[in-house]
Formats: C-alpha cells, structure tokens, sequence
C-alpha cells in the first residue's frame, strides 16, 4: 500500500487519537518513521479499556501495526504495555511468532506510563527535546482503540463508536463499545447505575478528566466515565478556585519542591518546574520570566497535585490556567529551550500506580469491569462536530434529512488539520448547528 493511500483512507474514516488528546492520526503517517510504539499503559488508575482491547482483537490489531509500519517504511515496532496485564501480555506473546518485526516493551507499574514521551523513553531509551514532537526522534506513537480504529477503515468502516470504561460508584463496572454522540446518563445505566445519592461524573480518570454532565455525550476520546461522590477529595480538588488555590500558595508553599522533583518531564530533562512557578506565581514576581514560559512545556498530568505536594496544593490548576492566559494572548512556545540531561534520580522517582490509586481514595473502586462488546442501541445522539485536535467539521446535512449508521454528517475543513464525523447510528437528523449534529433513531 502507498503512503498516500493509506493517509486517505485513515483520514476519510475520520480516526482520531482514541487515547484522550485526539490529534487526527493521519498526521501521525510519516515516512520519517524508524520505530512505532504502541501505546497499551493504560496510564490512569481504573481504567482498562486498552489492555482489553488487546487482549481480545490481537491479531487485528498486530496485524494493523504491521501494515502502518510496512507503508511508513518503519524498522520496528514496540507494543508498550505494562507487565502487571497478564492476560493481554500471554495473548501477545502468543501472536508474536507470527510478526517478527514486532517486539514487547514490558512496562513498570508506574503513572504516567503513557504520557508519549515517558513511555518513548521507557521503551527505547531516547528523548523527546521539550516543545518537539515525537517523530523529531524518528518514533510514531499509537493507542491500541486508535489502530483498531486504523483496522476498521482499511475494512471501509469509519469511526462511529467507542470503547469506555463505565466504573466508580456504579451497581456493575464494565467495559463497553457505545455510540458516539450518546449521553453520559444513558451510558452510566449501562453500568446498572449509580450507588451514591450525589453523584459526579468524571469524563475520563481521575488524574486528567474533567466533570461533565449527565447531558454531555460521549466523543472519539471518551476513555472512561468515573462516578465518584461529590465529596469525594478528587472531586474536591477538581472543583478548586484558582483564586484561592493562589491564595493557599502564598501562605503555604514551603518551597520543598516535592512537585519538581516527582515530575516525570523534569525529570526527563525538560525546563518545567512546578515549585518556581509556584513561588513566582504567589509572589507575584515578574523579573524572571522563564517560570511562566516553562509552563508551555507542562503536560498536564496532575501528580504535583494530586500526589506529590504535602500542603495539597494545585501546581497543575494555576499552570494550566497561566498557560492558558499566555496562549490567548499569542505568546508562542518558547523555542530551542535549554534542556538538561535525564537525571539519574529517575530510576527511583517513578510514582507507583498503586500508591497513587491509595492516595488518590480510589481502592475500594478497583473492581473488575469486564468488556462486553454486545450492541448498544440508544435512541438518540448528539455528535459533535469538533472530537479532534485542529478545526471542527463542517456540517453537510440538515434537520429532517434521514441518514443511515457510518454516512458522513461533517466534512473535514479542506486545508486543515481536521476530521470528518459520521453518523453513529441511523434515523432522523433533528438538529444541526456549528457544534453538534443530533439523530433521533427511527
């Protein structure tokens, strides 16, 4: 297959990152590839949608890998998945014979495993410099849902559902393959519904996903929904207000720099340090600027906050929201910034998941959610026009039309990085607008 065909038929099936962060994969499609990582960390505590995933479609998905790496010219290929997955490592090592190109990258217990350049590093040992992508080093990383979704597409099937993990305070935990565009309400009923009288729900895990609503629905990034108390301490901490979390800085922060050392980019040698910014940032001291711009290269994944700092303070909330700010008003990624070498505390600052699933209150959530991948059949969903990094799809029907299950509802925005978004299920269309396209089933 040509590498032009291949972009074409990923890029019309509409597949985005499944992982969370959403980048359309046809970008992902490079000829400057030497090694694909496949991407099974399951990063987050509770979630297990992936090593599921794998478990059961083995050799699609392998046999997928193989046919990516073949068209981009790759010279090898690591499925990274951690060795606590038994069941889907013995399914792996049971195909393997089958694909020589293909090896394992066992990995530790650790979060966050699959932040791409933790696990870039932890497989194969290079680096990723701060503010470059992972194909600067010649590597192209992939979530198992993603080439699954590739597997779909070279079958002519585009992206129309997805795999989530229903867990937290729910009657049955499961794992299921849902429409897109459907409510969070009606996919928590799948899991027998809640078992707290407030319940919050987290559109994600509970380190990176954000509260939603029960109306929200679920879109290609969807991984897991997690019912949790509403006053459960994640809960709490997600709720937080930067003006007081600032506020608590200023009287608290004690400058142990706990947050900058258990930083799993600083330690892999990138310019981000939590603890300067939080002393910049409640001191309200301007001179030095490179606290505020480092923030650029934060990835987000909450262990200062939610793990390392012992006053429970909210180095990741106030950097996301001074990050935010700097970006809004055009300030661009500081370029060529001063690296460091990978620090040798590394080896012993890796942050056990299961401690952190303790500290984080989640234990008595750790239940098996077994995958069932029988149909789902809803009645009603609102899919959204923009499930994916880069510009949102235009819409190319209208109320009233009647559309069938895979027809395309929004083309991609020609001369962007964008993505088409198709129907999840056949029936009416009932609205459209420059958000959303909701079908009400026939």
């Amino acid at each position: 297959m040509e590498l032009k065909e291949l972009i074409a038929i990923v890029k019309n099936a509409g597949v985005a990152g499944a992982g969370g962060a959403g980048f359309p994969s046809y970008g992902k499609l490079d000829a400057r590839t030497e090694t694909i990582i496949l991407n099974c960390a399951e990063c987050e505590p509770l979630l297990r949608l992936h090593r599921q995933l794998l478990e059961v479609h083995t050799f699609e998905i392998l046999s997928t890998l193989k046919t990516i790496a073949e068209t981009v010219g790759a010279e090898k290929v690591i499925v990274g998945v951690k060795e606590a997955y038994t069941g889907t490592v013995e399914a792996l090592r049971a195909s393997l014979s089958s694909f020589p190109m293909i090896s394992l990258g066992l990995l530790p217990e650790i979060y966050p495993a699959g932040d791409e350049v933790v696990l870039i590093h932890e497989t194969t040992g290079k680096v990723v410099p701060p503010g470059s992508i992972p194909i600067e080093v010649g590597v192209a990383v992939f979530n198992v849902e993603t080439v699954y979704n590739i597997y779909r597409a070279l079958k002519g099937q585009p992206v129309t559902k997805k795999y989530i993990t229903i867990t937290g305070a729910v009657e049955r935990p499961c794992t299921r393959i849902v429409p897109l565009g459907m409510s969070v309400d009606e996919a928590v009923r799948l899991a027998g519904g809640v078992t707290v009288e407030h319940p919050v729900y987290l559109l994600g895990g509970p380190m990176t996903g954000p509260i939603a609503g029960v109306h929200d629905t679920i879109t290609k990034t969807s991984n897991a929904i997690l019912v949790l108390p509403e006053h459960h301490p994640v809960v709490l901490k997600k709720r937080g207000n930067s003006q007081i979390q600032l506020k608590r800085a200023m009287a608290s922060c004690c400058q142990c720099q706990m947050c900058t050392d258990l930083c799993p980019r600083n330690l892999l040698g990138h310019p981000i340090e939590p603890h300067a910014f939080m002393r910049s940032a409640s001191s309200g001291t301007t001179q030095d600027l490179a606290p505020f711009l480092n923030t650029m290269f934060c990835v987000s994944c909450g262990l200062c906050e939610m793990y390392s700092c012992m006053q429970g303070l909210s180095p990741r909330s106030l950097i996301q929201e001074y990050k935010a700010g700097l970006r809004s008003r055009g300030v661009p990624v500081p370029k060529n910034p001063a690296a460091s070498f990978v620090k040798q505390e590394l080896a012993y600052r890796k942050v056990p998941l299961k401690r952190l699933q303790s500290r984080l209150g989640l234990d008595r959530y750790q239940h098996p959610a077994p995958l069932d991948e029988t149909e789902v059949v809803v009645k009603k969903v609102r899919v959204r026009l923009s499930q994916h990094i880069g510009a949102p799809a235009g819409a190319v029907v209208q109320a009233g039309d009647e559309v069938r299950a895979g027809q395309l509802i929004g083309q991609a925005k020609e001369g962007a990085l964008s993505l088409p978004v198709h129907a999840s299920i056949s029936g009416r269309v009932q609205d459209v607008n420059s958000q959303a396209v909701t079908i009400v089933a026939q």
